[in-house]
């Protein structure tokens, strides 16, 4: 991905976010958090809360989405039965509001892959309450998969130019076309309005002009946030700041002595599905030993067969 570097700005606070989906009876966030804003829990992984919203007579799933800064595959896979194009006057629309959190270091950016999700650990100062961040993405389609791996950012650039990298030009050039040198700021620029480059030459977090794609694999690599979100991010996150780029396709943990689930069905996971399977018991067991309660494996094998990004209790009576 080529751009014009010349332009950078420095970051400030900002209080954008979303929400995404939950287990039956949590208790709703603080209503003065921002969405996708949650303090950090101080024993456990688990944030967030659902919450439905009536669709009106001219919102697509994918307009409800967006209000709510919801990916494609998380508002399909929280409401199954729901049209995609016409939901309906009053339709209940199902917002995934509650995430188990990737377990990884919680620090700057972690991007979870296989999750199609972003979170940021912003540093707080004295008296402030930590807090983690969390926004959709979108990632590499098939043959231009993002890597993995431990970065850091290294310039923020609003409004940037877009150079076609090789790739695209040869892909217009197989068309019949000709791909632009160079596309200005405006609104057929694919990176947005903001920019945020990583080391990892080549490769950035960036807006879209496309955000039905977010939820997606439909990216060359980079990842794509819708512009509100990008933009929240860009203004409070530091140049500098550690990314660490992870695949877990299975996340669990204790929370208040329940042992939470959540599976995702990622192309990789559905390609080995029995080893996915072994992965997550060995993943209970390790959990398992940390204190003496028994997990119900009918609601686990029921769960990674089910509606995918759905967070289950795994312990009786859970």
């Amino acid at each position: 991905m080529m751009l014009d570097t010349t332009r950078r700005q420095r970051p400030w606070s900002s209080l954008l976010a979303l929400l995404l989906l939950a287990l039956p009876g949590a208790a709703l966030a603080d209503d003065d958090w921002p969405r996708g804003h949650y303090p950090l829990p101080e024993h456990g992984s688990l944030v967030g809360a659902p919450y439905t919203v009536a669709a009106s007579h001219e919102q697509t799933l994918l307009d409800i989405a967006r209000e709510h800064a919801v990916g494609y595959e998380e508002i399909r896979n929280a409401n199954p039965e729901v049209s995609l194009w016409l939901p309906g006057e009053g339709t209940e629309v199902v917002i995934p509001a509650q995430h188990l959190l990737p377990d990884a270091p919680r620090e700057g950016i972690v991007i979870n892959i296989a999750e199609l999700r972003l979170y940021y650990y912003p540093e707080v100062g004295d008296g402030e309450t930590p807090r983690v961040e969390t926004y959709p993405i979108g990632i590499g389609r098939e043959g231009f998969d993002t890597p993995l791996g431990t970065t850091r950012t290294t310039m923020k650039l609003e409004d940037p130019a877009w150079y076609p990298p090789e790739s695209v030009r040869q892909e217009a050039a197989a068309r019949g076309e000709e791909a632009p040198a160079v596309v200005p700021p405006g609104p057929d620029n694919p990176l947005g309005r903001h920019a945020i480059l990583l080391e990892i030459p080549g490769y950035l977090i960036h807006g879209t002009n496309r955000p039905d794609g977010i939820g997606m694999r439909a990216s060359r690599g980079c990842i794509r946030m819708f512009p509100e979100d990008v933009e929240a991010l860009f203004r409070s996150v530091p140049v500098d700041t550690p990314v660490n780029l992870i695949d877990q396709p299975f996340k669990a943990a204790w929370q208040d002595g329940t042992l939470y689930a959540q599976s995702f069905a990622t192309p990789e996971v559905e390609e080995r599905a029995l080893s996915h399977r072994l992965e997550a018991l060995a993943t209970l067991e390790a959990l398992k030993a940390e204190a003496q309660v028994a997990i119900d494996y009918a609601v686990l094998s029921e769960a990674l067969d089910a509606a995918p990004g759905r967070i289950v209790g795994l312990s009786p009576g859970a």
